[in-house]
């Protein structure tokens, strides 16, 4: 199979990193999830209580960050980070730090080296749109908003926390504002991606019609 880069671009909830982790497993090439990324840095500016305006020491952190992917899990510095960076905390400041230009500009250099030399599937906000421009295939996910707060109620809800439906719909409202918003590269649909509604959908009708469109 000839090297190959998969952009799925979508808001918050629509199913991108579940589908993605699918498509890469039946397919045979690497999983890249780039909002995980952001919630690394977004874990580690929190701890260690860095204000979001203080771009030298933004910077200063982001040249002693190591970020690294390894069997479905993300590692900050050395530590499986896969369940702490999906807190409350850092749902409420993931899309500020992912605004950062400084933020952006490092973590897309890393993304755009990771897909230089071999066949990934990337998800995130502006995969088809800026960091892979000239990707082979480029898909856009969404939901309903009622579907997107409840499929995130249940990945909270199985990781242990209690966050009430009323407040993570708030929260994804906020991230679709700020993702859509955002001076540099905002959440928008690409033009060549192809759109496809999970709503009322199950993991495997989406995996199905999305093969379907990869294997032509």
């Amino acid at each position: 199979m000839k090297k190959m880069i998969i952009a799925i671009d979508g808001p918050a909830g629509a199913g991108k990193s579940s589908i993605a982790k699918r498509i890469a497993s039946e397919m045979g090439i690497e999983y890249i999830d780039t909002g995980a990324m952001y919630r690394a840095v977004t874990l580690k500016l929190i701890r260690l209580k860095c204000s979001l305006n203080d771009t030298d020491r933004i910077k200063e952190i982001l040249d002693m960050t190591d970020i690294d992917f390894f069997s479905d899990h993300i590692y900050l510095d050395g530590e499986n980070v896969s369940s702490m960076i999906r807190t409350s905390e850092v749902n409420r400041y993931v899309s500020e730090v992912s605004a950062i230009p400084i933020v952006r500009n490092k973590l897309v250099t890393f993304q755009r080296a990771i897909g230089k030399n071999k066949s990934i599937i990337m998800d995130g906000r502006d995969i088809g749109t800026n960091v892979f421009p000239d990707a082979d295939y480029k898909f856009f996910l969404t939901a309903s908003l009622e579907e997107r707060t409840f499929r995130r109620w249940l990945e909270i809800k199985e990781k242990g926390f209690d966050d009430s439906l009323q407040d993570i719909q708030r929260e994804i409202e906020k991230r679709d504002k700020a993702d859509m918003e955002r001076e540099l590269n905002p959440l928008c649909k690409s033009e060549e991606a192809i759109e496809i509604d999970t709503t009322g959908k199950n993991m495997d009708k989406v995996v199905e019609e999305m093969l379907f469109y990869l294997k032509e």
